[in-house]
């Protein structure tokens, strides 16, 4: 579900969680799509049986950089800032992938408004983002997001 806010409402949640994106199963068919479009054909990602004779994971896992693509998946376009006519992905400050997600976990994303800062045109926000895996403690990722929305 889409949160539709304002400029100044999102401002005034600095510090606060707005996002809580919504669980999703990684799946091989996912993984093996990644595999083939980003080139990283790696076992530990693309054979299961091998991976779970020879992996310490028991296990296919998912490419980091497939956890960190599914980033707007698990969002859902959770904040829709209202009169901003687009909204862009603007980098990372941070980033880094803490844990593995084994095929079959389900991870979603959170994230805390850190910042909103003015931008030519717009607005630069900036969240502190976690990829959670279900029953489990640590993160799989850990990320400030910088995002603009130009209005």
């Amino acid at each position: 579900m889409t949160l539709p806010i304002t400029l100044e409402d999102l401002r005034a949640k600095t510090g606060t969680q707005i996002v809580a994106g919504d669980w999703i199963v990684v799946q091989q068919d996912d993984i093996d799509r990644f595999a083939d479009l980003s080139g990283d054909r790696q076992w530990i990602h693309v054979d299961p049986e091998r991976a779970a004779r020879e992996s310490p994971w028991g296990g296919t896992i998912a490419h980091g950089f497939l956890t960190l693509a599914l980033f707007t998946r698990m969002m859902g376009h959770a904040v829709r800032v209202e009169g901003a006519k687009f909204g862009v992905n603007y980098g990372f400050d941070r980033l880094r992938f803490t844990d593995i997600v084994r095929c079959g976990d389900r991870i979603r994303a959170r994230g805390t408004l850190e910042s909103v800062e003015d931008i030519k045109g717009g607005a630069q926000v900036r969240l502190d983002m976690r990829v959670e895996r279900e029953g489990h403690e640590k993160p799989a990722l850990v990320a400030l997001w910088l995002l603009r929305y130009y209005f």
